[in-house]
């Protein structure tokens, strides 16, 4: 219960009502587990640090993350940008001609 709750707050838009139940979460666990390759035990000296299979899954998720947050910064880079050049091209006057066009789809995003 305790994870379903501290999760709900980070839900991406669109999740159904349970996708934060006890049971969804226990069952998307247990997948992770199983599509996780084990670690290899390694013989070593006593206090050497084995990766369990919990920290495979926490690498694997961070790295995906990662991965998802660049694509949005670079998407959103390039969206500043456009807007940037929008702007500077209307304050020229170069877009006068579409200035109706822009504001109804400025009006369509708010």
């Amino acid at each position: 219960v305790s994870v379903s709750r501290a999760i709900k707050p980070f839900a991406e838009p669109g999740r159904p009502p349970d996708w934060f139940s006890q049971k969804h979460c226990a069952s998307q666990y247990s997948e992770l587990l199983e599509t996780t390759e084990t670690p290899k035990r390694k013989r070593g000296e006593k206090g050497e640090v084995v990766e369990t299979v919990e920290d495979v899954i926490v690498r694997k998720l961070t790295a995906e993350r990662v991965e998802e947050l660049k694509k949005i910064i670079k998407e959103t880079q390039e969206k500043y940008r456009q807007l940037k050049k929008d702007a500077e091209l209307i304050q020229a006057g170069h877009m006068d001609n579409r200035l109706e066009e822009l504001c109804n789809e400025i009006m369509m995003w708010v």
